[in-house]
């Protein structure tokens, strides 16, 4: 059988959760027998369209616009054109090449178009990747109104993205409860957990410690996007108030709109138990989560669905313990201290973010949690598992696949 993914950013390029959750899926379908392709797009190349292999995996790229860490309106317009441009660039290999399966990640959500051609053209099935509800959280975030041009503009192209689709993977059970409330369709709709490789990063030398002079500190480490939907200002506000912790230090990688106010915060407020670092590639990321001690998430407070981000993963892999700040009832706290892998609270709780963490500086504590995160990943969030629930849900009611 042959599968094509899609997504938005890929390896070996992006620095993203996204694209490396999507490599780590591409290659355990290759593994389980699979011939696996990829299309994505990439701003940086002059030609039209390129080709690649990596770990098995066929990669192809075609030229776009920026999409990532780009302004608001440069962004929308760019992805507005991806299905444009992935069926006008890639058209001559997709005719000759026709797969079984097309599995999208999103966000975008600005592939709908291109998926729907793909899926006439092959008469293929499709699974649709839902890990955004996406332009709903701008919504409640106050950055779009409700009924704005703009916004039924979005939701035009998100409900080709859902239309399309003939399964639908949402990331939590309560996200399946929201969706099914908003999105009402036949189309069969159910969990698909993030997932992750188990394989675990070795610290050789404490590289990053040292250059950062953080040898004798105990590291809270963020890594991922700084934007509003993360609120970031909510893990500065935890740094000040653990300014006496003198062993308690914050690490914070990444990029996105947020990225600049946590650095003008940083000189104003006169912080010195943060670093504040750009983005970098795979391999300097897993060093960072290899030599650190606490895996840190925020979510902003007015969030009505329930994320899951992908950066947990990676913290899970190295066996490290969680420390999260959420928006009221989301069921990932329910599933943390089920395993006992973390400490969460809701966002506007300050008092309690601060204690978790200050509980978090005992050792005993993290090493216990930190196993029993790994045990979470190994029960619920495995690539094996998800790989095989993706095709398992293109089957037909007896049990047959369709090709």
């Amino acid at each position: 059988m042959k599968i094509l993914l899609v997504v938005d950013d890929y390896m070996p390029h992006s620095i993203k959760v996204a694209a490396k959750m999507m490599h780590e899926l591409a290659c355990e379908l290759v593994r389980q027998g699979y011939e696996v392709s990829v299309i994505t797009p990439n701003s940086n190349q002059k030609e039209k369209m390129t080709s690649s292999v990596l770990n098995g995996v066929k990669v192809y790229t075609f030229k776009s616009g920026e999409i990532k860490n780009v302004s608001k309106v440069k962004r929308a317009v760019n992805e507005s054109l991806l299905s444009f441009y992935a069926w006008q660039y890639g058209k001559d290999f997709l005719k000759n090449n026709p797969h079984d399966l097309i599995v999208c990640y999103s966000p975008s959500i600005f592939f709908g178009l291109f998926i729907s051609k793909l899926k006439k053209l092959w008469r293929a099935k499709t699974y649709l990747i839902l890990r955004d509800f996406f332009p709903q959280w701008t919504i409640d975030n106050g950055i779009l109104r409700e009924n704005s041009l703009i916004t039924q503009y979005f939701k035009f192209f998100e409900k080709i993205n859902y239309n399309t689709a003939d399964t639908i993977g949402v990331m939590s059970p309560k996200n399946l409860e929201w969706f099914n409330n908003y999105y009402i369709s036949n189309k069969k709709i159910e969990v698909l957990y993030n997932w992750a490789s188990l394989k675990m990063a070795k610290n050789s030398d404490d590289r990053y410690r040292k250059k950062l002079g953080l040898e004798d500190k105990i590291v809270y480490f963020y890594g991922g996007n700084l934007g509003h939907a993360q609120d970031m200002m909510n893990i500065v506000k935890l740094a000040v108030n653990m300014k006496d912790e003198k062993k308690a230090h914050f690490v914070l990688v990444g990029a996105g709109d947020e990225y600049e106010l946590i650095q003008k915060s940083i000189i104003e407020k006169n912080i010195n138990n943060i670093t504040l670092l750009p983005s970098v590639n795979q391999d300097e990321f897993k060093q960072m989560l290899a030599e650190f001690d606490i895996g840190l998430f925020t979510l902003n407070k007015n969030h009505k669905t329930h994320n899951f981000p992908g950066k947990l993963l990676g913290y899970m892999v190295q066996e490290m313990p969680i420390l999260g700040s959420i928006n009221h009832n989301n069921d990932l706290k329910n599933t943390l201290e089920e395993f006992n892998a973390g400490l969460v609270s809701v966002n506007g709780n300050d008092n309690l973010f601060y204690e978790n963490a200050r509980k978090l500086l005992d050792k005993n504590l993290r090493k216990n949690m930190g196993l029993n995160a790994k045990k979470l990943l190994i029960d619920k969030f495995s690539v094996e598992s998800a790989a095989k629930q993706i095709i398992r849900s293109t089957e037909t009611e007896k049990g047959v696949t369709s090709w």
